[in-house]
């Protein structure tokens, strides 16, 4: 068996579940679908289809900087940090501060981003 039959093999389910959530993702953008909805339905395909795992496997294939990047992504205090965003904005939310919101979400991702590529650096050099 070749080395492309045996990938495809491999990941036969995860292929399909991102093909099927790239045509959702693209059908919800050209028709306005409910993005509650959508969103929930791509989370199941997702999971049912590991296609989520796939996608850190994939990225974990390529030289050099794809198992760094797993890595720093699996990290406990990446997880923590956008728990406690995620809960922070659901609170802001209610009490009325989306425009302060805006502003706090866009410093806490480039934070966020800014560990991954300092780590990955780190580990390089």
């Amino acid at each position: 068996m070749t080395r492309i039959t045996q990938f495809l093999k491999n990941y036969e389910y995860a292929i399909i579940a991102w093909v099927i959530i790239i045509w959702l993702v693209t059908m919800a953008i050209y028709y306005s679908w409910d993005r509650e909805v959508i969103g929930a339905f791509i989370i199941l395909v997702g999971v049912i289809g590991q296609a989520f795992a796939a996608l850190g496997v994939w990225v974990g294939l390529v030289p050099v900087v794809g198992p760094l990047v797993v890595k720093v992504l699996t990290l406990p205090l990446i997880w923590l940090l956008n728990g406690i965003g995620t809960i922070v904005s659901y609170i802001a939310i209610k009490r009325g501060y989306t425009k302060d919101l805006v502003n706090t979400r866009v410093l806490a991702v480039v934070l966020l981003i800014g560990i991954t590529v300092g780590f990955i650096l780190g580990k390089l050099i």
